[in-house]
Order: C-alpha cells, then sequence, then structure tokens
C-alpha cells in the first residue's frame, strides 16, 4: 500500500514520544512491587520476633527469629528495636506489651526515579506472655 511521504516517519516520532512514559511507568511499577515485597516481609519478621520476645522472654531470640524470618533480606544494615529491652518481667513495666520495630533502608535498584532511599519499617506488637 502506499503512503504519502509526509506521513513517512510519522510512527517513529509518536514512538518516541511515547517510550519514556511507557518505561517510566514500567519501572515504576517494578520498584513499587518491590518495595512491597520488602515491606511485607518486614512486617512479618516483626511479628515472627515479637512472638519469640513475648514467650521466651529474650531480646536477643526475638531479634535473631526476625533476621531468620526475613532471610532474602539483608538485615545487616537494618535497625531492629525490641521493646521493653530488660524483657517482660522487667520490673516497672506496666503495659505488658512487647513491640519489635525493624527499620530497613530501601534503596531502588533502577536508578531512573528521582528518589533517595526510603525507610521502610516493619512492626510487632504483642501482649507479653499472652
Amino acid at each position: 500500500m502506499f503512503t504519502p511521504s509526509r506521513d513517512r516517519g510519522a510512527a517513529a516520532v509518536e514512538f518516541a514520544l511515547v517510550l519514556p512514559i511507557l518505561l517510566l511507568l514500567v519501572i515504576g511499577i517494578l520498584e513499587f512491587g518491590r518495595a512491597y515485597h520488602v515491606q511485607t516481609t518486614l512486617s512479618n519478621a516483626a511479628r515472627d520476633g515479637v512472638r519469640v520476645m513475648a514467650l521466651q522472654d529474650s531480646a536477643s531470640a526475638a531479634i535473631q527469629a526476625a533476621k531468620t524470618s526475613a532471610e532474602p533480606l539483608d538485615l545487616a544494615g537494618a535497625r531492629i528495636l525490641v521493646e521493653p529491652t530488660d524483657g517482660c518481667t522487667a520490673p516497672g513495666i506496666a503495659t505488658g506489651l512487647a513491640t519489635v520495630t525493624i527499620e530497613y533502608p530501601f534503596e531502588l535498584v533502577s536508578g531512573f526515579l528521582p528518589l533517595d532511599a526510603i525507610t521502610l519499617t516493619g512492626k510487632g506488637t504483642m501482649r507479653c506472655f499472652g
């Protein structure tokens, strides 16, 4: 089929205009999905850690349980906070709640999006010996 010469290359120009938007959308979806996966992994690890803290009354065991539960993630750079730090049976603990909070620095893989490292947080709370 014969096309007039003035329409020649119009598809290439349209593709060049749409391609950056399409790539930005796809990369954004991939980064958001990865961040969501890390967030759910951190929340699950915090719940597993607080379960150990509430039942065994050991902060070091709770930290180890959280690290084991978040196995695909490297929690070396993360902050794992266990409250109460002295254990559930320490004097002056009025609330009777154990809390494990994991703060993880999440970095984007693509490098195309203009965002710095994001801190994702997973938190779990459970009644001591409950």
